[in-house]
């Protein structure tokens, strides 16, 4: 299991574990995987209702993080693909014309790992986002439907 919300994850497999010792038929075994899916499934519906609740709220620094993650990765992705090649290209120019002392070193590069995987992310989400409006299952809709 690759997630792990307060510690549920581990939690989960250990007892399906220790069920799987237990229980010997096929269909027992199906039926304990089928519990398990659902105790995953309502981990998820939770979050996901935290997060709607999160994303309504009036307030900027409740419902503001997500646009404010996504704005500090393009303003990386800008820095390190864009401007920064751009900055030691002009850095060297400007220490060939003597402009910048040959000694200052440019400023670095960033070390953006763990900003690329929040990035990559949120990427995800908002494209399963734009998924949703192709197929015409968005949120909005559905919620005008079921009125």
């Amino acid at each position: 299991m690759s997630w792990n919300i307060l510690g549920m994850g581990t939690v989960i497999e250990t007892i399906g574990k220790v069920a799987d010792d237990l229980i010997t038929s096929d269909e027992e075994r199906l039926k304990v995987a089928l519990q398990e899916k659902a105790m995953d499934m309502e981990l998820v519906k939770g979050q996901l209702e935290i997060n709607k609740v999160e994303a309504a709220h009036q307030n900027i620094w409740v419902a503001g993080w997500r646009p404010f993650i996504g704005w500090v990765g393009g303003i990386a992705l800008a820095y390190q693909f864009i401007f920064y090649p751009m900055l030691t290209w002009g850095w060297a120019l400007f220490q060939a014309w003597g402009w910048v002392p040959t000694t200052l070193e440019p400023p670095p590069v960033l070390d953006a790992e763990e900003l690329w995987v929040i990035l990559t992310g949120m990427l995800g989400i908002a494209g399963l986002r734009s998924f949703d409006k192709v197929k015409g299952t968005q949120t909005q809709r559905l919620a005008r439907r079921n009125k």
